[in-house]
Formats: C-alpha cells, structure tokens, sequence
C-alpha cells in the first residue's frame, strides 16, 4: 500500500517576520492541496523562531512567536539558542504554556534532573495508513550558559542514542528536528543510522535539495525565513522507498492580501508592549559609531560598574542610535541596543591586555561589519574604554589601567560585551580559560541601569 507523506520545515526565522504571512499562507494552502489528494502532511520548526531583537518577541517574551506557530497549525518544534539562553528562566518555563505543538528537546532538562512538562524528548505520530513517524528534538550544547539561566542541558549525542533505542521498536521512520548545525548533523548521520531525516538549523545552512550521508537525508532552509524547506517521503507497507528534498525562495511565493499591514502590526504591538517608562532625561545622549561619544561611553562605564571589573571596553557600534531629550522607554532602548549580548568578564595577565588593548586601536575596527555572535547591528564602530587610558610617548604606547601603568605580571578583571569570548576578534580572550557571564541581563538592560542612577535623569 502506497503512501505520500509531506514534511514542511522552516528554522532560524529569528522574528523575521517580512517573510512570515507569506509562510503562514503557503503552508495553509500546501496542507489543504495534499490533503484533498489524501496525502500526509505536517509542518514542523527546527529553533530560534525567536529573536528578542524584534520588538513583538521582546514585548511578549516569545509568547507571541508561539501564537504565530499556532496558528500556522504546526505539528512539532524544538527550540533553538535563541528561546533557551536569551530568556530569563521564568521566561521560557512558562513561554510554551499555550502551545498547541509538542515542543521536542530531548537533552533539556530542570538543575534536578526532572524534564520541564512543557517539553517532551520525543513523540510519535501515526499516519491515516498507520506509519508511525518518530520524532526526535535536540538542542545545541550550551552547557554553561543553560546553567547559569538556572537550566541542565546534557550531550545531544548521549541523549540520542537513549531516544533512538525507545523509538526504533515503535516506530516505521524517525526524524531528528536537529538545532545543533550542520557538523553535528553529518557527524549524526554517520553514527546513527536508524535516523530517516535531519531537519538541520543553528548554523544557518542552506541545502537545496538535501544531502544523504549512509542512510540519513539531511536538510536545512537557511535563515530569517527566506526558504522553506519540503521533504516528500513515498512509502510502501510502511517502509521508505524514496525521498526527496527541496526548498522554496519565500521571495518567490506569491504576495499576500495586506502582508505590508501584518508586518507592522507585529511591529507596532510590540512597540506598544514596551512603553513602559524607563528615565525622563534632561539632556540628548548623543552617540557615534566612529569616534568616543556619551551614550557609549556610560554604557561601557556600567559594564565595568555592573561586573565590579578592573576596566571595561565595548564597541560603539552596539548603539545604533543616540537618545533625545525627554521620556525614555524600554522600547526605545531595544531600538538603540537590539542585541542579545550578555556582560561578560574575562581575567588576562597584563602582557595578554595589553595586546589585547593595542588590537583594539586597528583602524580596521570601525567599519567592520558584523554578523552573528548576538550582534544585530552593522558596523564594530570605534572602541570604548573604561579606567583605560593611553599615553603615547618617544618609547610607544603607554597603557594605564584605573592611572596606573599596566602592569605585565598582573592579573586584571576586564568586562567585555560577550561576543568577544566567543569570536576570534582577540585570541587572548577566546582562548583564556577564566571567563564569567552575566545572563539574563543584556547590555541594553545595563544601560537601563545606568541611566536611572545617573545624575542626568529623574
């Protein structure tokens, strides 16, 4: 007995949501056409369809997000980074409260070692002709930060083989919603052949017509809602006899009834949320990507305040905008600082800092641009500093920490935005093994709080 089962798959939106009517009506009309023909259809999203960047995921702490996968009638989910490590705990125990989905993420669990009830390690799904599809969700290892937001994550690769030995007496097909990247995902592949499909995201990928490695069919739909990926499996007896991968340009799909409406109704409900009142201030705070201004310079000040550092130093191109006079809100600093960085502190000896320091003064720097490691700007900007100073005289470089001169042997407690611990920009600090981070709180949420104990607000 022949069977046609469709699986439709979109990862990485990161609130995107220019892309999203024209999603939410492509797969609505997909599941009706393969539904009048009697075919199997179902429509699962692989993580980080949350971005806090976006005022409508911020306002309704991604509880919004999971309306929109509601409605669109989803089947599945696990969740990605972005919904584990950028909310408070509170946040994403309860963000999954109304979900109309499972949310699969077999390797999360409570410090106690208890699984959340709103997550489920896997979950069987039985076709009209009795195939019964097993479904499988990991999240990438973020060991450290999950247990500082209060979380336990354990290996993916562990927990999947305990998932896999449940399953594979009970099930016909298994399928990985894998947010893990594309290097997991083949090395997967390669481990563990019980697995049909990989629904791959995390790193971004694109495979436009999916990649088999030994038995499994790997795919992925790139990012921000772009693509949207279709897996068409053909059965006979319950057993796979061919499969085929393909995405679809989100461009390419035909424009919706007020789409342009629905995009800024997004917008504007979670600029709405977000008005409460943070400072009234007395004066703008202006900011400048390319050269030291006020606003970076409180901002790298709080840095160092609120990680009780030695010196502190930021990029200005995490402000994408100054302040103006008046009635400051929360929406207004996610305008300026969309980003998902947490303080940080990393300890350097000072011949590390100083090269550190010097690094920093590359006339690169300021135009870089960026992408990935939670920056949601443009541009790296101009370098800040706080208790840094340099001198230049007829020996070189002079540094100074807190007015006093760097000191070679020492050791220094530098506060830095967290995207410098896990990129390449300075290898002394991807490679120090002393690092701390301070989650939840982002850098705009230090800039709330600075603002509020200055002398320039009320």
């Amino acid at each position: 007995m022949m069977e046609i089962i469709h699986i439709y798959h979109t990862n990485d939106l990161h609130s995107h949501f220019e892309h999203w009517p024209r999603i939410h009506t492509f797969l609505k009309q997909r599941k009706e056409w393969h539904a009048q023909v009697g075919d199997e259809v179902y429509l699962f999203d692989i993580g980080d369809h949350v971005d806090r960047f976006h005022p409508y995921s911020d306002g309704t702490m991604g509880k919004g997000n999971v309306s929109l996968l509601n409605e669109a009638d989803y089947s599945a989910i696990t969740i990605g980074n972005n919904e584990g490590i950028t909310f408070p705990f509170e946040a994403l125990n309860t963000m999954y409260s109304r979900a109309a989905f499972p949310v699969l993420a077999a390797n999360l669990y409570y410090k106690d070692g208890s699984r959340p009830q709103w997550a489920k390690p896997n979950t069987i799904l039985t076709t009209k002709k009795g195939t019964r599809i097993g479904l499988i969700g990991l999240t990438v290892f973020y060991e450290h930060l999950y247990q500082l937001l209060g979380w336990k994550i354990t290996d993916p690769f562990i927990e999947l083989r305990h998932q896999i030995d449940e399953l594979k007496d009970e099930t016909d097909v298994i399928v990985l919603l894998s947010h893990l990247g594309i290097n997991e995902d083949e090395t997967i592949a390669t481990q563990f052949p019980e697995i049909d499909v990989i629904l791959g995201a995390h790193t971004h990928h694109v495979l436009h017509e999916g990649k088999i490695i030994d038995n499994s069919l790997i795919c992925a739909a790139g990012k921000y809602g772009q693509f949207v990926g279709h897996v068409i499996l053909e059965l006979e007896n319950n057993e796979i006899q061919k499969r085929k991968a393909l995405i679809y340009d989100s461009n390419e799909l035909p424009e919706v009834n007020r789409e342009k409406e629905m995009i800024s109704h997004f917008y504007q409900e979670g600029k709405q949320l977000l008005t409460e009142k943070v400072v009234e201030l007395d004066k703008d705070l202006n900011s400048d990507s390319f050269q030291a201004s006020p606003l970076p310079t409180m901002l790298c000040d709080a840095l160092r305040e609120w990680c009780e550092a030695d010196c502190a130093f930021i990029n200005s191109g995490l402000l994408l905008d100054g302040l103006k006079k008046g009635t400051i809100t929360r929406f207004d600093l996610l305008e300026i600082c969309p980003h998902p960085i947490n303080p940080s502190t990393v300890l350097l000896n000072g011949s590390e800092l100083r090269e550190v320091l010097l690094h920093t003064m590359d006339e690169q720097w300021p135009h870089l641009q960026i992408r990935g490691l939670g920056f949601r700007g443009v541009v790296m900007g101009a370098f800040i500093y706080s208790g840094i100073s340099f001198n230049r005289s007829k020996h070189g470089i002079e540094i100074m920490i807190d007015d006093e001169m760097l000191n070679p042997s020492k050791q220094y407690k530098v506060a830095i935005p967290d995207m410098f611990t896990f990129g390449r920009f300075f290898p002394e600090i991807f490679r120090s093994k002393n690092k701390n981070y301070f989650l939840p709180e982002f850098m705009r949420d230090l800039l709330e709080w600075k603002l509020k104990t200055s002398k320039i607000s009320n």
